[in-house]
């Protein structure tokens, strides 16, 4: 029984229409959802630090129910999201909309269900006799850069605060992902040599040189096919390589100076990404530059290294997969080419699995929706899970 003057509880659902209404979109400053998390907390008396970026318009919140000590277990959720621009909504993504046992809304899935359903639990939390801290981690930008995972491992060691287990509510069907792949993210810039187009011998076309170095993506997606090193469980089972946007030149009669493209490996756990970057600019080096070196030396490529998200692996012999296994009742753990903030607190020392509503193939899409049968699935397990590590 509630104390006489606790908060009045709230759904998972009425939880996540609260947090929906807040535009997150990662260009945006999270400040206001944060400040509703804020006062939410200090309401059930639930101790938390902040943690923010340069600009002071993005933080994340580090609550602790229970001691008030590292180990104990972190439930784990980002509160930042995609754009909604382009996208064709039935209604309003920013308001929540239930329909036949769906949720609708810009984040519902990806992943302010879980946050929603973590909030909603605390005062079942408190009413726990926890021996160990629950740690709940909210943080901002996964979407983007993962910069504010990078800031709250800086503060929990900072604090002394490091949990001895996490558990990440990515979209996952309630079901166990034990691994995901890493990501290396690249801006290639190339600086040609202007001229008329009637005398392409005179000048050096950036786009044509970049072309060739895009020939050797698409020779190189093929050898890492062909080749691995693989890795079971992941589709498809290899790191991959692929160019994501091109831009360059000015006009169809004049030799284009400037070219420049994206792209990113996602590189299966183990197999270093600097390794394949550093294989492509031998390539380019080698075959590509002299011939632009040969009419100018100032043209030639140029590389910005961009986001690096780490690959995260949890062995499947460790106690917490058997025991978010033995409590979803899979089979079965698995692993997805997606990345989430887990790899970071991993190599941080924090053992890592991903277990939450939702399934992917809805996150980022208009009409985002996560089933209500599945917040209700979170909520059982999220309460079970602390019974079994924490109490």
């Amino acid at each position: 029984m509630d104390a006489p003057n606790a908060p009045p509880r709230v759904t998972t659902a009425e939880m996540l229409a609260r947090l929906v209404a807040f535009d997150t979109t990662s260009r945006n400053s999270n400040l206001a959802l944060i400040e509703y998390v804020r006062q939410y907390l200090g309401a059930h008396s639930v101790p938390y630090r902040i943690s923010s970026d340069e600009t002071g318009q993005k933080a994340n919140i580090h609550a602790i129910i229970g001691p008030q000590s590292s180990g104990g277990l972190a439930l784990s959720g980002h509160v930042d999201t995609v754009p909604v621009d382009g996208q064709k909504w039935t209604t309003d993504p920013f308001t929540l909309r239930r329909d036949q046992g769906r949720l609708y809304a810009r984040g519902a899935c990806d992943m302010k269900g879980f946050v929603a359903a973590c909030l909603a639990a605390v005062p079942d939390f408190q009413a726990k006799p926890l021996v160990r801290p629950l740690h709940l981690f909210i943080s901002y930008d996964e979407e983007v850069t993962c910069q504010g995972a990078e800031r709250m491992i800086a503060d929990f060691r900072q604090s002394g605060l490091q949990p001895a287990l996490c558990l990440i509510g990515e979209p996952s069907g309630m079901k166990p992902i034990l691994a995901h792949k890493g990501k290396f993210n690249l801006r290639v810039t190339v600086r040609g040599l202007p001229g008329h187009s009637s005398e392409p011998a005179k000048g050096v076309n950036a786009i044509q040189c970049a072309a060739e170095a895009i020939s050797w993506v698409t020779a190189e997606a093929r050898r890492l096919a062909d080749e691995g090193p693989f890795e079971e469980g992941f589709d498809p089972p290899h790191t991959t390589i692929h160019v994501g946007t091109v831009q360059g030149g000015t006009a169809l009669n004049i030799i284009p100076e400037h070219a420049e493209f994206s792209m990113e490996w996602r590189t299966i756990p183990g197999d270093d990404p600097v390794r394949h970057f550093e294989r492509m600019q031998a390539y380019i080096s080698a075959h590509i530059e002299p011939a632009m070196h040969a009419l100018s030396r100032t043209t030639g490529f140029s590389y910005e290294v961009g986001e690096r998200m780490p690959s995260m692996m949890l062995g499947p012999d460790h106690d917490l997969t058997a025991i978010v296994k033995q409590l979803t009742g899979a089979n079965s753990a698995g692993k997805v080419s997606y990345g989430t903030e887990g790899g970071y607190y991993q190599n941080a020392g924090v053992p890592t699995i991903i277990c939450g509503p939702g399934d992917i193939a809805q996150a980022h899409q208009p009409d985002e929706w996560v089933a209500q049968s599945q917040l209700d699935s979170c909520d059982k397990f999220i309460r079970r899970l602390a019974d079994r590590l924490l109490t």
